[in-house]
């Protein structure tokens, strides 16, 4: 099979060029070149009357009046001509006087004329359309056909004899001029050899104007009339580039006939001689003869072949076929190529003159050793890393970059391991790691992919070397910001987590306690408003130093969020109770913190969480100590609160109450009660304050002191708060329109004040219900005036404008209540029940309460008091100079209905009484 390779090959590469038809191209190309190689004149018998630029610029603008084809006709001749054809349209009627000289003249001539016709295709690709010569002039002329076949290529070489139009068969125009028969004979060949130049041509504007010496040129002539001139697009592309105008293409033709250079093809059977005789001869000749012969006898049959075919075809009108051959002799020589050059032995050359120039451009470091690892190549990339330069490490083992490790234990790195082991992966290559060595003598980390392979000059080895300890510290950055708070340098949550669950593990093993506490900063975020970010960094880099310092070297610390810290520690050993332990870290901070030129105080609330009573895991104790330092911010700030489990207890029983109250407020639970007001000194109804109530569906009516904190300090306060005003406001306007007037006092809301705009909502809900605003009574306590005052003396002042009065709720229980009566703008105040309870009993009280009024009247302020329970105490209040009252001597909280029968319906009797 091996010994006919060759053969097979030549037979492959022909069927391919015979099935996609490219030994067409070839044969063209090969015909072609022959014609360029054998130049021949024209015989001078044809002359070309060219419409040309130089007749349309005085004639004037294409197409022409037929009279003056007339005249032309007439000065042929009169000249002598022996035939004329016209290459011009005549399908079409032009004006009738010149179309009748036309007609005159064709007859005077006698009939000799040739005018054409011509196929044209139709735009929507239907059958062509042909264009004949109008009747009358076809009666008086010969007809003939003028159409040229176009090649795939854009050339036109063959030239039919005649062509079918209709049911008759018309001869060609260059057949009729050269006195041809066409039936029955298939198309020719022009013979490009004939110089297109060497065709005689006159100008048509010559000819008409009578030109002697012009006409003289043309007694006995074959006269073809055509355009020529490049604005009229009769163009065509011949062989070598050339292009030709129609008129001289059929002279051409004509000139081909005449001169008997209507060339055909050569049978194929020559061709397939030469072919076996070829394949015979390389057959024989493949082991007999050394490969230049080979090559030198296919070239001189391939240049052999050729010259025949030229002379053949330069004196017969014979064209030979030789692409198939000249394919032939290519794939016998690209065979001899390919069995004689060593390709892989080339490859491997040139594959390793590429890897040179690609490894000098590298950045990284590449290193190439030999089977001894003794280095073959050193790029700039290694020079930079290591500072030697190629002279210096070629030839030198490769074990002299490697340092020895630092401890001395481990064993030296040894390139032969790497590349022992880069020879067992998959994919020949290994990365490692190793401690390199420069020339001054510094180490450094080095990671290196070594591989190994196959070279012309044994087995090689390589290593691509990069200086990773950039990368290194860069590694060890991420981890530390990883583990440890970027600001202060502490543990961070991930971290404490990761340490709390390593100390659980050895506490339980060992049946010890873990405790972690969890201390926030007291008025923290006060530093961040007052002083800025950039002081309030410097308090939490000092808080942490002194946790640092007074927690010891074996606690874990760790800040987990803005101002909240943490520190885990094994009690296993030690000999300070956690209890002691929690206040000696609460009392470090009662002497100042420095930080630059000035000193804060800070105070830490602590809460302590104790594996395992206070949590089983690490999650367990973060969230009981979370839960323990929020039940010391609320109780004991600045100390530290113990996790007990009624801790969550709480917490959970908050969170259950606070879903039952969202769903409270989808299912309309909730109610208004309403408790009397009166006037003390005759006990006649004045008002009513609005009281929410809670009819739980299980547990009956909820005291409002058991679910209103939750709901003051959750999402719903707002939601209910506005119901409560929108309910009080409807129901004091559904009072008044039945003719009772009575003043509603509705408790304001915290969440009121701070999340909207509460004079706005007033103002749209009086609108909306036609409240009268004096009707209205806003009740505030302290704790809603504590933030932003500003904005919230500027809504009391808008709620007045509105007509609406505010009073100041449970008065005497906070820390500023006097500043707060001179500040805001009041209508009154509440005393609260507690000074009134044991008024009668407790002469403090009855100070309290009697300097109250006396200051409240000097202010202009109304007073009522709250908590009345019996007549002598409102009689007490009365005799103290207060006016107004509510407790439950004059009534309980009640529902609306009953309110209105029994006070609104007895005010009404009285009424009618009197």
């Amino acid at each position: 099979m091996k010994r006919y390779r060759p053969h097979i090959l030549v037979v492959i590469a022909l069927a391919v060029v015979l099935s996609t038809g490219w030994h067409a191209s070839l044969r063209n190309a090969l015909t072609d070149l022959r014609f360029a190689w054998q130049s021949r004149a024209a015989s001078g018998d044809i002359v070309v009357v060219a419409i040309d630029a130089p007749s349309i610029d005085q004639i004037g603008v294409w197409p022409w009046p037929r009279r003056l084809h007339a005249e032309l006709l007439r000065r042929l001749e009169g000249a002598g001509a022996q035939e004329v054809a016209f290459d011009v349209d005549f399908s079409t009627p032009s004006d009738p006087a010149s179309d009748e000289a036309f007609i005159k003249a064709l007859r005077d001539v006698g009939g000799s004329t040739v005018l054409p016709s011509f196929k044209q295709p139709v735009p929507n690709g239907g059958a062509a359309h042909i264009n004949r010569p109008l009747k009358p002039f076809s009666n008086q002329s010969w007809p003939a056909v003028v159409n040229v076949a176009v090649e795939s290529d854009g050339l036109v070489r063959r030239y039919p004899f005649g062509e079918k139009l209709g049911d008759a068969l018309m001869p060609s125009m260059a057949v009729v001029l050269a006195g041809q028969d066409a039936n029955q004979r298939p198309p020719f060949l022009i013979d490009f050899s004939i110089r297109a130049a060497s065709i005689p041509r006159v100008s048509y504007v010559d000819v008409r104007r009578g030109d002697a010496g012009v006409l003289a040129t043309l007694k006995g002539k074959k006269i073809i009339v055509g355009a020529t001139a490049l604005e009229l697009g009769d163009r065509f592309s011949v062989p070598n580039g050339g292009i030709v105008s129609g008129p001289v293409l059929q002279a051409l033709a004509a000139e081909s006939i005449l001169q008997h250079r209507t060339l055909r093809w050569t049978s194929d059977v020559g061709m397939m001689f030469g072919l076996g005789l070829i394949c015979l001869l390389m057959m024989y000749s493949w082991r007999r003869l050394a490969p230049g012969l080979r090559v030198a006898i296919l070239l001189a049959a391939g240049a052999s072949v050729e010259l025949v075919a030229a002379l053949v075809q330069a004196r017969w009108p014979l064209v030979i076929d030789t692409s198939l051959f000249h394919i032939a002799i290519v794939a016998y020589l690209t065979a001899i190529a390919l069995h004689e050059i060593d390709f892989r032995s080339l490859l491997g050359r040139i594959a390793e003159s590429r890897f040179h120039r690609i490894a000098m451009s590298l950045g990284d470091g590449l290193v190439c050793t030999d089977e001894d690892h003794r280095i073959t190549v050193w790029n700039p990339g290694a020079s930079a890393i290591f500072g030697y330069m190629p002279a210096e490490m070629i030839g030198r083992p490769f074990e002299i970059l490697c340092a020895s490790p630092a401890d001395g234990a481990a064993r030296p790195f040894a390139m032969r391991d790497a590349a022992r082991q880069a020879l067992l992966v998959p994919g020949g290559a290994v990365v490692v790691e190793f401690e390199g060595r420069c020339k001054n003598g510094e180490t450094f980390p080095v990671e290196a992919s070594f591989s190994g392979w196959q070279g012309t000059d044994g087995f090689q080895y390589g290593a691509i070397l990069r200086d990773i300890s950039v990368r290194k510290r860069e590694a060890e950055r991420v981890r530390y910001l990883a583990e440890h708070d970027a600001l202060t340098g502490l543990a961070n949550r991930s971290t404490l987590h990761a340490g709390l669950a390593s100390l659980i593990a050895a506490a339980e093993r060992r049946s010890s306690e873990v405790a972690l506490l969890v201390l926030g900063l007291d008025g923290f975020q006060q530093i961040n408003d007052m002083l800025g970010h950039s002081a309030g960094d410097l308090v939490l880099r000092a808080v942490a130093a002194r946790l640092e310092t007074e927690a010891g070297i074996t606690a874990i610390v760790a800040r987990l969020s803005g101002d909240e810290f943490a520190i885990a520690l094994d009690c296993a050993g030690g000999s300070e109770p956690i209890a002691e332990f929690a206040g000696r870290i609460a009392r470090a901070f009662e002497a100042p913190l420095a930080t630059g030129t000035r000193q804060h105080r800070v105070r830490i609330s602590i809460g302590v969480a104790v594996y395992p009573e206070g949590g089983r895991g690490a999650d367990d104790l973060l969230s009981n100590g979370h839960l323990a330092l929020s039940r010391a911010k609320a109780t004991r700030r600045g100390g530290h609160v113990i996790f007990e489990s009624n801790i969550r207890q709480e917490l959970e029983n908050r969170l259950t109450l606070e879903s039952e109250l969202a769903l409270a407020a989808d299912r309309d639970e909730f109610e208004l009660f309403y408790q009397p007001q009166v006037r003390l000194i005759d006990g006649s109804l004045i008002g009513a304050e609005a009281l929410i109530r809670w009819k739980h569906p299980v547990r009956g009516y909820v005291s409002p002191g058991e679910f209103m904190p939750v709901v003051n300090t959750s999402a719903l306060s707002e939601r209910i708060a506005n119901w409560v005003m929108e309910t009080a406001c409807r129901q004091a306007r559904a009072w008044e329109l039945s003719g009772n007037s009575v003043r509603v006092a509705i408790n304001l809301s915290p969440s009121q004040l701070h999340s909207g705009d509460l004079a706005h909502a007033v103002a749209v809900l009086l609108d909306a219900t036609g409240l009268a605003p004096s009707l209205l009574e806003l009740e505030v306590t302290e704790d809603i005036l504590l933030h932003d005052e500003g904005r919230v003396l500027d809504m009391f002042k808008r709620l007045q404008e509105l007509g609406v009065r505010v009073l100041f709720d449970d008065f005497g229980t906070g820390y500023a209540s006097l500043s707060y009566l001179k500040k805001f703008p009041l209508d009154g105040l509440k005393i609260d029940r507690s000074f009134v309870l044991d008024l009668l009993a407790d002469s403090d009280d009855a100070a309290i309460v009697g300097s109250t009024i006396g200051l409240s009247k000097q202010l202009g302020l109304t007073v009522v008091a709250e908590g009345i329970e019996n007549r002598a105490t409102a009689d007490f209040l009365v005799s103290m100079g207060c006016e107004e009252g509510q407790g439950y001597f004059f009534g309980r909280p009640m529902p609306a209905e009953m309110f209105k029968r029994q006070f609104l319906a007895a005010a009404r009797e009285a009424i009618s009484a009197a």
